[in-house]
């Protein structure tokens, strides 16, 4: 299936051709492409003969070697041996200095050169390798089509676009989409370009496409030859090449010869020029394209060059699950045929779904449905596939390929070869090998729409009947005779005609004779000479008749052609002399009081419509619009037999022995009349509208259908048969589910009701009406005690179902998302039936709630999981995980699936642009194995257990979108709806234990014994507690990313282990997953859940507010623990800045006040000398800050639970306290604002509280507060009246005044809405200008100008592309600030003069002055009066001071967005660097704080840093190592600025890093517990350890040991730690390669009431101090910090802990260690000092502490929250590092 393989421009790196392999340099460049022998393109069928699988070219093709200029060869220019379309000209183009051909036109398809002249021909090209030299046109689409012929003459079309989405792949066409991008170009400089086209400034690109490759990873087909090339506009193009050689293109022979370098140069007429002194790549683009390719965002220069990084983003994409990594693409060696496979594993077995059977049939028509030749099968079309069902197994086959519903089909006479066509112009015909179901050929047909065809008995002919784009009918006749052969289909001939054609059929007698009928005529036609003939029938007085069919006979005499009407008559016609020999029309069966049925004369009354007829030797049968099959004698006498159906009959077909018959109706019902037995057999039954939803019932093996169609069906899943049948006429179905543990089903209909059917009794149960629109949704517990829905206005109702029938418990209004469609994932119950998740209140929210009492859980704000998109993401589709642990997958609008944590709403994992469209369903299997999406008219399964880059299969077959997707019951099949009912197979290893489930006792003995316990264990532990631990509630899990079940466990794999962790951990390695895997919350960060061990925390999307239990009181001093009350850590500096805040940045230019803020902290900052202050006054992270005049801040942050209020502070800016505290709203305060005499305040809520508070600033008091009806998304108080204030949000803006009487004090609102001729959905932003204008930004990109005294909007403007959330005004400047990144300043100083002008006010007078694009979306703005300066904060995490007399924009706060990962230090303490998910490295100057160099790596996360020892080289030769998602490691030289190494030693996800001592070794662990041992200097890696294999390496730590210490030779001493708690140390000599196993700690077994779900991370490091010394934690069963001497074996200290550590550090000076925790209350930093003992907990972050480190001076220490990086002043050290002068103790 679909395959993925990304490919980018290629800098450099090339291969040696081996000896005797290909020509020398001389000879390419000699040989020119010139052929030896001129040959003409071969004919169709012809294929070039050489030896299968061989790419070198025999003697009689030896003209194309060395290679070909394909243009030069067909003479393209004189259009003989080719063939142009529309506007294709010669032009000079000034780069190459040459003549090339310009394509260009407004479709694609319209102009276009073609190669060879017809399709007919065939170009005969074999080279392996395909060059083509084409520019696309700015701003323009281009599409590039080949036709690749393979070994078994299949033909298969290669296509290349940036029209394409995505990547589509069916068994004859592949298209890749092409990405245009401007190599190294800042991304914010394309925002403005539209989607796909090529950017303003393409460059000529050398496209290299493998043929070989590309056919045999997608299609699995061996390579023949080049048959077509078609160039569709807009490009230029200098020529195609094709050759057997690899050139590299940036080689010239020249330069190879004088470098001796081993690459194949390219030759003299394919180089492009180079201007003296300058790189290739600096002009021009190459792309190669095969099997072995990697989209490589970073690609080196040539090998000889050097020189730093550079991004290359011009590629072809597709989407899917393979990627190669080319040999020398970064280093500049190997051959590009042999890839290394790196990133995801592919998703296996491939493919891993197989059709099983389709329940369905027509689509399009329902008139074809025909018998093999022997009898034994049937052939129908079911919408876009075609069916083989054999009549007595009723075992199907299916041929999918159509991409289209199928109009037409024709089986040959010997049973051979099938035609089918697809409707919809252009209708494309395919001709199979019916046997084996392989499609031999694929042709476009002339006609648009093909409605009939038929063969000739023989099959070497195929006629169609369709119509032409100008409505006129057409008859077409194709030679086939080749076609099984090689060869192709030909058109023979083609006709117009006037008349009506209805019916066509090729004579069996004669096949160059052929029938029509149609209105009122009845044609017979020949072919001769190439040309189809026709001769009218004389009908006489028949002529007015509508003939529907015809069929040939024999006669006595010949033969006969038996023609039907729709008035019942049916004519025989002579066909030799053109004339009727007979008329009957055929009368009801059973007049009224009449005799059985008969043949009549013609008479009066209504006669029977027929609308198919078929003739065997001795009888006719005939179907009619009434319902009724007939069986007549030829002379028609008498009715032999009839069947009754449900509705007309529309197509009958007599088996080849005449003993059966076969019917169709319009009803969608095919089945057959057995004539010998008399009885009628159903084969299929169908829906007859699309099907909107499903539902599968275990017990008994059902399936619940709805449809448009008004009916919900219920099959059976083994034999695909309807079992009931519900039908409804007035009001429609919507959706279903079945009662989990009785013969029951609900369903929900458009009418609001719900109603419950017993499947046994045929009968309603209950009717419930508690809706009053649509029901959207419908879920059961899985004990089947509750049932729960939704509907389009709102309600949720609450069933108890334990008995019948079924009541309502509870209904509750407004919680649901109103007017959504009925959707079969619009609700969700968990796998144990405590939650229930749905959208709602809005479509922009996600509620998950308690089950039982329906009461809030959580609630999650769809649209802020990604803060950077340019507009509001909404919920699809939602669905529960198998728990534990408990996550939610949510399809979102952005076309992206999210993972949830369900218990505290964080982002867990995501998958990212899974489609081009939102998906409407998806399903995951009971053991997470496999996602299942509906993608359009596809389905896609997805590899969930891989966490990192998961792999996908796309699966094609549906001509509609797929509206539901569902597992069976039992896990090894998948279901699919839309058109039609599709069942899959699923071919993958069988279903394993989902996590939780429980291992046989017996099993798990025989496991525990073949595991002995080390000897070297720190803590035994009995046999008998492991068994019971292993039987703790989710201990064991038998999934893994592998596939292996647990008796493939090797003991040698784990021979290292102690006995218990090792089967829990080897069991579940799902949980050991990278971004928050199912098993645990550890993932990369080891960053736990702030409540307990039970829950995922997730760790790679976006961040999310970690929720706390309520705090009454917040100190703002560090708490102390100890009973020394020496303090000795001091907050020094925050680095960073919460971009997902709104209007946090204060600034005041008279005054020099800055501040803004980051966390929950408020930082002010002096501007002149970089000083902070620091204001700790909220627990949780602050998202809005208010300025007051006299010297009052104001700042506002979120809730912790449902239980508090938001914290509001009122700040005492010239001391620096917090004067009061105020606490109203329940969610967050998005905005506040003071108003102009400083005496009010005013706060708004968010979508979720959605309340407008007033507060007096003299008192502090609450004066008043309303709630709003709608989300409110800002407020503002009128600069010149206090009394007014404005809110803006969904449709209208909002005045309030504020009535005073008294103290009392209340506010009177008004709404007016915006007019419809803005076209404004919501208003996202606004600011005063001047009297009395107000100005608002929407979400769609607009800026509406209100007249406040009139009440009305006189004027708009298009200002931006997205939501504007900033508008800042000062006299005639207004800036806007978007989600596009754009900062623009306006003049408006006519406005207030187009104010007089009202509704006739135009926007011509607003002109943009300035523009400048910032590294995110706009949040937060504060300009000065002038309007000249200002300081501008974005999503990003950065504030930029803008200058707009310059035009510039200067970072002054830089910060992470996303995750940190790591900290570290260089040897001299003069800098340090951060590593992050967003794939960047930074480099900070550790004086000023300030971020000095960024290395950047797009699409990965970067998880884990090193820097160099100073043993490395010279001081200046500082290098930093980084590890990657992708199993990637790169270094980084910090004083050239570019990346000097990288090397790809792992598979998985890089965790840990290390160098050793000297530096000249560099230690990795990934996250399957791999442990590579890599020299940089050579690239190589050495040793790949796996003794920890089956648990994320969480640490890796080296440091130099004395020679001989520990009884072992070397000079280095290191440690590796997983995560499932054990620890290796190693001694190792790395020069002489030794590495020697000093000791192995792992954790005790812990009892079955004490083991936590998920175990917390192992923390261990060197102590510093003492070298004989390992500090650990998380390593026993108790949060505490063991300190464990290595001399002697043992424990020697514990310091208890408050809760398990997530981080820890030891400085390197005092005996210090600090320590990171999520604590019950709030995120702490604790230090603790080993010598006396005394601790200090300090606050100050607002997330779970994943890192601490100190600083190599042990006067700093850093701590990282998210993105949020806290540096700490160590107060006194110096003192304690004189107490250590003296060394440890003695052992």
């Amino acid at each position: 299936m679909a395959r993925s393989i990304a490919v980018a421009a290629r800098r450099g790196g090339g291969w040696s051709p081996g000896p005797g392999f290909g020509p020398s340099l001389e000879d390419v460049e000699a040989g020119h492409g010139t052929p030896l022998l001129v040959g003409g393109g071969l004919a169709s069928g012809d294929a070039p003969s050489r030896p299968p699988g061989s790419s070198h070219l025999p003697g009689s093709l030896v003209w194309q070697h060395p290679f070909l200029n394909v243009f030069r060869h067909f003479q393209v220019g004189e259009w003989k041996r080719s063939t142009k379309e529309g506007d294709v000209a010669p032009v000079t183009d000034k780069t190459l200095k040459c003549t090339v051909y310009r394509i260009r036109g407004p479709v694609s398809a319209g102009s276009y050169i073609q190669l060879p002249r017809t399709s007919t021909q065939s170009l005969g090209l074999t080279g392996r390798y395909l060059y083509v030299l084409f520019k696309p046109l700015p701003a323009k689409h281009f599409v590039i089509h080949l036709d690749v012929a393979t070994e078994d003459s299949q033909v298969i079309r290669v296509s290349f676009s940036n029209l394409f989405k995505e990547f589509k792949s069916t068994a004859t066409w592949l298209q890749f989409p092409f990405i245009c991008e401007t190599v190294g170009a800042d991304p914010s400089s394309r925002s403005s370009e539209p989607a796909g086209v090529a950017p303003s400034g393409p460059r000529w690109t050398c496209l290299q496409l493998d043929l070989r490759d590309i056919l045999l990873l997608y299609l699995n087909r061996r390579y023949s030859h080049l048959k077509s090339v078609r160039l569709c506009a807009s490009q230029l193009v200098k020529s195609l090449y094709t050759s057997d050689l690899c050139f590299e293109p940036a080689v010239s022979t020249a330069e190879a010869r004088q470098a001796k370098l081993s690459v194949v140069p390219v030759p003299r007429e394919m180089a492009f020029p180079v201007p003296k002194g300058e790189s290739w790549y600096d002009h021009y683009v190459h792309i190669r394209f095969s099997a072995s390719s990697k989209l490589v965002q970073e690609s080196s220069s040539p090998p000889e060059a050097g020189g730093p990084v550079r991004s290359a983003g011009t590629g072809l994409r597709p989407a899917g699950a393979w990627s190669f990594t080319e040999g020398g693409v970064d280093t500049g060696g190997g051959e590009p045929g042999r890839g290394v496979p790196t990133g995801p594993r592919s998703l296996l077995p491939d493919p891993v779904l197989r059709l099983k059977g389709v329940i369905g049939f027509g689509g399009h028509t329902t008139k074809w449905a025909l018998w093999t030749k022997d009898g034994a099968a049937v052939v129908y079309p079911c919408h876009a596939a075609i069916v083989v069902l054999h009549v007595d197994t009723r075992e199907q086959r299916c041929f999918l390929g159509h991409t289209d519903k199928v109009s037409a089909l024709a089986l040959d006479g010997s049973g051979l070869l099938l035609a089918s066509a697809q409707a919809r112009p252009p209708s494309m015909l395919r001709l199979w090998d019916f046997q084996t179901g392989e499609c031999l050929s694929l042709f476009q047909s002339p006609a648009n729409a093909l409605c009939s065809l038929s063969f000739s008995d023989s099959g070497a002919l195929l006629c169609g009947v369709g119509r032409d784009r100008h409505g006129r009918t057409v008859v077409l006749a194709w030679g086939t005779a080749q076609v099984g052969r090689g060869g192709e289909a030909v058109l023979l001939a083609k006709a117009h005609t006037g008349v009506d054609i209805q019916a066509f059929e090729v004579a069996s007698f004669d096949e160059s004779r052929m029938a029509s009928c149609g209105q009122g005529s009845v044609r017979l036609w020949r072919l001769r000479g190439g040309e189809l003939r026709s001769c009218p029938v004389d009908l006489g007085e028949h002529r007015v008749l509508e003939l529907t069919g015809l069929a040939f006979g024999q006669a006595q005499d010949g033969h006969m052609l038996y023609v039907c009407s729709r008035s019942g008559h049916i004519l025989e016609i002579d066909p030799r002399r053109m004339a009727v020999r007979h008329a009957r029309r055929l009368l009801p069966a059973r007049p009224p009081d009449g005799p059985a049925s008969q043949k009549q004369a013609f008479s009066s009354g209504p006669g029977i419509s027929i609308s198919s007829l078929s003739v065997s030797q001795a009888r006719c049968a005939v179907g009619s619009e009434d319902g009724y099959l007939r069986l007549w004698p030829l002379d028609f006498s008498s009715v032999l037999l009839e069947a009754e159906h449900e509705g007309p009959v529309t197509s009958v077909c007599i088996s080849p022995d005449g003993q059966r018959v076969l019917s169709a109706t319009s009803s969608g019902l095919l089945g057959f009349l057995d004539v010998p037995s008399q009885e009628y057999s159903v084969l299929v039954r169908s829906h007859t509208a699309p099907v909107l939803a499903l539902a599968t019932e275990g017990s008994r093996g059902q399936l619940a259908t709805v449809s448009q169609d008004h009916t919900v069906r219920v099959w059976d899943l083994v034999t695909l048969q309807q079992l009931y049948d519900l039908r409804s006429p007035e009001e429609a179905p919507c959706t279903v589910t079945f009662h989990p543990m009785r013969p029951a089903l609900f369903c929900g209909f458009s009418s609001g009701a719900v109603r419950s059917f017993s499947l046994e009794a045929a009968e309603v149960l209950v009717e419930h009406r508690c809706h009053r629109g649509p029901v959207t949704g419908l879920a059961t517990s899985p004990d089947g005690s509750l049932l729960f829905s939704s509907c389009s206005s709102g309600t949720l109702a609450q069933y108890q179902c334990v008995s019948a029938p079924c009541r309502i418990l509870r209904v509750a209004a407004n919680v649901v998302c109103r007017d959504a469609h009925p959707t079969p994932n619009a609700l969700a119950v968990s796998g144990d039936g405590r939650l229930l998740a749905f959208v709602g209140p809005s479509k922009y929210v996600v509620t998950v709630m308690n089950a039982a009492c329906l009461e809030e859980l959580l609630r999650i704000d769809v649209s802020a999981l990604d803060p950077a998109s340019s507009c509001l993401d909404s919920a699809v589709a939602i669905c529960f995980g198998p728990g534990p642990p408990g996550h939610l997958l949510l399809s979102t609008s952005s076309h992206t699936v999210t993972v949830l944590d369900t218990a505290s709403g964080r982002v867990v994992r995501e998958l990212p642009g899974v489609h081009a469209v939102a998906c409407p369903s998806l399903a995951l299997s009971r053991d997470a194995r496999f996602l299942l999406m509906a993608a359009d008219r596809a389905i896609k399964v997805w590899d969930y257990v891989t966490k990192s880059c998961p792999s996908c299969q796309v699966y094609i077959g549906h001509s509609e979108p797929v509206h539901a997707v569902g597992f069976s019951p039992d896990q090894q099949q998948l279901l699919s709806v839309g058109d039609a009912i599709f069942l899959w197979d699923i071919l993958g290893p069988p279903e394993r234990s989902p996590p939780g489930r429980q291992v046989p006792a017996l099993k798990l003995r025989l496991l525990a014994f073949c595991y002995p316990l080390p000897t070297w264990s720190l803590v035994s532990c009995p046999f008998l507690s492991r068994l019971l631990s292993a039987f703790s509630p989710g201990a064991f899990s038998l999934s893994d990313e592998e596939g292996v079940s647990e008796e493939s466990h090797s003991p040698a794999r784990l021979r290292q282990a102690s006995c218990l962790p090792m089967l829990v951990k080897e069991a579940s390695r799902a949980g050991d997953g990278v971004w928050g895997s199912p098993g645990g919350p550890w993932g990369l960060s080891m960053g736990p859940h702030p409540h307990s061990w039970s829950t995922g925390d997730g760790g790679a999307g976006g961040r999310a507010p970690c929720r706390h239990p309520s705090v009454l009181s917040v100190s703002l001093q560090s708490a102390s623990v100890s009973n020394t009350g020496v303090e000795r850590l001091l907050l020094k500096v925050v680095v960073g800045y919460n971009g997902n805040g709104r209007a946090n940045v204060v600034w005041k230019p008279d005054t020099g006040f800055f501040a803004y803020t980051c966390g929950c902290l408020v930082v002010v900052e002096d501007l002149h000398s970089g000083a902070q202050r620091h204001w700790l006054g909220h627990p949780e992270e602050i998202s809005t800050l208010g300025w007051a005049l006299r010297t009052v801040l104001a700042s506002a942050s979120g809730s912790r639970g449902t239980a508090s209020r938001c914290h509001i502070c009122i700040w005492d800016v010239p001391g620096g306290s917090c004067r009061h505290f105020l606490s109203y709203h329940r969610t967050a305060v998005q905005a506040l604002a003071f108003s102009p005499d400083d005496e009010l305040l005013v706060t708004l809520g968010d979508y979720g509280d959605r309340t407008l508070a007033l507060w007096s600033t003299a008192t502090y008091e609450l004066l008043s507060s309303t709630r709003l009806p709608e989300p409110v998304h800002g407020v503002a108080f009128n600069p010149w009246d206090a009394s007014e204030l404005v809110c803006v949000g969904q449709g209208a803006v909002s005045l309030w005044l504020l009535q005073r009487r008294g103290t009392d004090v209340s506010l009177q609102g008004h709404r007016v809405p915006i007019p419809e001729e803005v076209r404004a959905g919501e208003l996202t932003s606004l600011c005063y200008g001047p009297v009395p204008l107000l100005y608002c930004g929407s979400n769609a990109g607009q800026v509406c100008v209100w007249d406040t005294s009139a009440g009305r909007c006189f004027l708009a403007w298009e200002a931006d592309d997205g939501e504007i959330g900033v508008l800042l005004c000062s006299g005639a400047r207004l800036v806007s600030g978007s989600n596009t990144r754009r900062l623009r300043l306006w003049a408006v100083g006519a406005v207030a003069e187009l104010r007089c002008e009202g509704s006739r006010a135009r926007s011509s007078s607003v002109f943009m002055e300035r523009e400048l694009t910032l590294d995110g979306a706009v949040v937060s703005a504060v300009f000065h009066d002038s309007m000249d300066m200002g300081v501008v904060g974005t999503t990003a995490g950065t504030l930029w001071y803008v200058s707009w007399a310059e035009g510039t924009s200067t970072r002054l706060i830089s910060g992470h967005r996303s995750k940190v990962n790591e900290v570290v230090f260089s040897p001299s303490s003069s800098h340090w660097a951060t590593c992050s998910d967003d794939g960047s490295v930074r480099v900070w100057s550790l004086a000023s704080m300030e971020l000095l160099i960024q290395f950047q790596v797009l699409n990965q996360s970067c998880l884990c840093l090193a820097w160099s020892p100073p043993s490395c080289g010279r001081p200046e030769q500082q290098q930093v190592a980084a590890g990657y998602s992708d199993g990637t490691l790169r270094v980084f030289s910090i004083t050239r600025i570019a990346m000097e190494l990288k090397m790809h030693p792992h598979r998985a996800a890089l965790t840990a890093l290390a160098y050793s001592a000297d530096g000249q070794t560099v230690l990795s662990g990934d996250k399957d517990g791999l442990v590579a041992v890599s020299r940089p200097r050579t690239g190589m890696t050495l040793h790949v350890l796996s003794d920890h294999q089956g648990a994320l390496i969480s640490t890796i730590q080296s440091k130099s040991k004395e020679y001989g210490d520990f009884g072992s030779e070397g000079a280095d001493l290191w440690l590796a730690a997983s995560s499932d708690q054990r620890i290796s140390i190693w001694a190792a000599d790395w020069p002489r390669g030794c590495c020697e196993l000093v000791d192995w700690l792992s954790s005790p077994s812990p009892t079955l009431t004490e083991a936590p779900s998920h175990p917390p991370p192992c923390l261990v490091a060197f102590c510093p101090w003492d070298r004989a010394l390992l500090v650990c934690a998380g390593l026993s069963m108790h949060p505490e910090l063991v300190f464990y001497n290595l001399h002697q074996k043992q424990v020697v200290e514990r310091i208890p802990l408050p809760f398990f550590a997530v981080s820890l550090s030891l400085s390197p000076g005092a005996h210090l260690v600090a320590v990171g925790f999520a604590g019950e209350f709030w995120c702490m930093l604790r230090l603790v000092d080993c010598q006396s003992g005394a601790a200090q907990d300090l606050a100050g972050h607002d997330d779970v502490v994943q890192l601490c480190r100190f600083a190599p001076s042990a006067q700093l220490l850093f701590s990282v929250a998210h993105g949020d990086i806290l540096v700490w002043e160590v107060m006194g050290h110096r003192a304690s590092e004189r107490a250590l002068s003296s060394g440890p103790p003695p052992d």
